[in-house]
């Protein structure tokens, strides 16, 4: 017998379950197939959630859920420091970095969050579990996807070898580089591998925290010639971890030991947890994929981690791409909409792909030279002109809200800013909506609906216009709730997703409104 559900995640990574969150959200079910049962804590590969993910997160509830299980408090440290050896010459300090520091801010509704991605999928498995429209098949994976048909569908085999046929209106591959549902959908990477190999160590340690100064924070950068890299706190209670820039591969754990004392300077105590050998690289998909297939995450672009913005932009992705499956199967919107998918994401990949690549130029190693490790006025002179540099080379990795909030879509959308550290809030359509806080410190985005939002205009009228739709719509007035102006006194039409989708006068024709909204933005729009 074939089964049926209305989407098919294969994948059950943070993007992944995220799209499956996102689906439940609009109120479509959905079934995410993730061949690993357990989380793996060893390996946390990413370690920031950006503001710009914690304000989608915290429309489903999930932000605060991420919050309680992070290791880490968010205001523990937004600082990132560099120096000689963990535990010795403190070089310069950057303050304010990541959004980490947009604590009931103006700009945002949530700060980012330093937590480890296995923190942020126990965080999700844990929503899903309590929502009903979302099956989850852990310890199941996806073995042929056949989208010949009307329907596309995944033959799933179980842990005990038992295959079962799944047919879906929709099939979204999270999978990952190795995506079988790329693959079947026949898109390919473009780009290669990218800069030198590294390898990441996890480790315990009691002593390593003594020898770090009293003022926290999230990395120690390592601009030791012999043993470049970063070193890190996993939590408060002596967990690590540490990236050795240019390493191909670690024999065994003394080795990874010996490389950590060697980024702390000191003969401390070193449990290994793990090691984990990688290259970064820059790969985009040729196509998102079109009519009942598309990819999200890694499984549609790969970019290096430096600035911290993997796995964030496929959040992205997932909230993207589900408003708007959830809009046609729901009936309210076209199906033509889902076209935007591509053309309005894939540039934001390519965006983050470059910004990622210029971060990897200035990374440990290039920054290295052995005057930095001398004593003496030699060394502190040598040291000096690196804060310098150090300020210049590494800006645009650890103050990025030009891109982390200021991405925008459509051809017609302003440019947010010359730089990507620097967010300048427009009012435009393809923006994120500005954010604002009223005098209570209330966040704007709380007022929005899960669906469209209108923002000032006649309400009887807005709404009477949407019901004839039956599209979903919340009208809000922001200046009666204490709030200032969006945009003066014009109407700002609002989408699931928190960007704009149209601005015009009072005195302007909602069904025009609704139509631009209802197509995204195209490179034909």
């Amino acid at each position: 017998m074939t089964s049926h559900v209305p989407v098919v995640v294969v994948g059950g990574g943070p993007v992944g379950l995220t799209t499956a969150l996102e689906l439940a959200h609009h109120g479509i079910a959905s079934l995410v197939v993730e061949p690993r049962t357990a989380v793996d804590h060893s390996r946390p590969r990413a370690k920031t959630t950006s503001a710009r993910s914690m304000e989608l997160f915290r429309r489903t509830g999930a932000a605060a859920e991420i919050r309680a299980r992070a290791a880490i408090p968010v205001a523990w440290s937004d600082e990132v420091r560099f120096c000689t050896t963990a535990g010795g010459h403190e070089i310069t300090r950057l303050s304010g970095v990541l959004g980490l520091e947009l604590i009931d801010s103006d700009l945002t509704a949530e700060a980012a969050q330093q937590v480890t991605q296995s923190a942020v999928e126990e965080a999700l498995r844990a929503m899903l579990e309590s929502r009903p429209l979302v099956s989850t098949r852990y310890g199941s994976r996806v073995i042929a996807v056949d989208i010949t048909g009307d329907r596309p569908r995944m033959h799933i085999e179980d842990a005990d070898g038992a295959v079962e046929v799944v047919e879906a209106d929709y099939v979204i591959g999270a999978d990952g580089s190795r995506s079988i549902v790329r693959a079947n959908l026949g898109a390919r990477y473009e780009g290669a591998a990218a800069g030198r190999p590294n390898v990441n160590i996890t480790f315990r340690s009691a002593q390593l925290e003594s020898l770090l100064p009293a003022r926290p924070a999230i990395h120690h950068w390592v601009l030791n010639p012999e043993f470049p890299g970063v070193v890190g706190p996993l939590s408060l209670d002596g967990e690590w971890w540490a990236i050795s820039t240019g390493t191909e591969s670690i024999a065994d754990d003394d080795e990874a030991a010996a490389i950590v004392r060697g980024l702390v300077g000191a003969d401390i105590d070193v449990e290994v947890l793990a090691t984990d050998p990688w290259q970064a690289r820059m790969l985009l998909a040729d196509s998102y994929g079109s009519g009942h297939v598309f990819l999200v995450g890694d499984s549609a672009h790969q970019n290096p981690p430096w600035g911290g913005h993997g796995y964030n932009t496929g959040v992205g992705d997932a909230v993207n791409l589900a408003w708007k499956l959830a809009a046609v199967l729901n009936g309210w919107a076209p199906r033509d909409l889902l076209d935007s998918y591509e053309a309005e994401r894939r540039p934001i990949a390519q965006q983050t792909i470059d910004l990622a690549a210029g971060n990897m130029r200035a990374l440990s190693h290039d920054l290295t030279t052995p005057a930095l490790m001398a004593e003496g006025d030699a060394g502190a002179e040598a040291r000096a002109s690196a804060a310098v540099a150090i300020e210049d080379v590494k800006r645009a990795e650890f103050y990025s809200l030009g891109l982390v909030l200021g991405y925008s879509y459509g051809p017609d959308a302003p440019a947010q800013a010359p730089a990507p550290e620097t967010y300048v809030p427009l009012a435009a359509p393809g923006n994120r909506l500005p954010h604002s806080r009223n005098t209570a410190g209330e966040s704007l985005f709380d007022l929005l609906g899960p669906e469209f939002t209108v923002l000032g205009g006649d309400p009887d009228l807005w709404m009477r216009a949407a019901a004839a739709r039956g599209l979903p719509l919340v009208h809000v007035d922001p200046v009666a709730e204490g709030f200032p102006p969006v945009a003066h006194d014009r109407v700002v039409l609002v989408r699931p997703d928190q960007h704009i989708a149209w601005i015009g006068d009072p005195s302007d024709d909602p069904d025009s409104a609704f139509d631009i909204a209802l197509h995204g933005f195209t490179t034909s729009h």
